[in-house]
């Protein structure tokens, strides 16, 4: 398959848009003190430039090896920002467990 340059241009600005928004939400996060957590924002970036690369490269007819590397590298990115996202700290207001279902019980019933 030819390499499409038009495409190859596009994916390029794409992944570039995505290392400004990864660049921005950590420099959010820095200078306001809200927003996600800047490394699962990393995360979460690299996932989505990861695809995108591995586009590019079957765009460009790259080695099987090239693309199965990218498509890793998004995985791996992607398990890492699901893991930050669960094993962050607790939030005040964060759900608390339910208590026992006998304390939920009403009075009359544990006649």
């Amino acid at each position: 398959m030819a390499a499409d340059p038009d495409a190859a241009l596009v994916i390029d600005a794409i992944v570039a848009l995505v290392a400004l928004e990864a660049a921005l939400l950590v420099a959010a996060r820095t200078w306001f003190g809200r927003g996600p957590p800047w490394a699962s924002s990393v995360a979460n970036c690299a996932a989505g430039g990861a695809l995108l690369l591995a586009l590019r490269a079957v765009i460009d007819a790259a080695p099987f090896a090239v693309v199965g590397l990218c498509l890793f590298a998004a995985l791996v990115a992607h398990v890492a920002d699901l893991t930050l996202r669960w094993t962050g700290p607790r939030r005040a207001g964060a759900a608390r467990p339910l208590p026992p279902s006998s304390a939920l019980a009403s009075e009359s019933s544990r006649v």
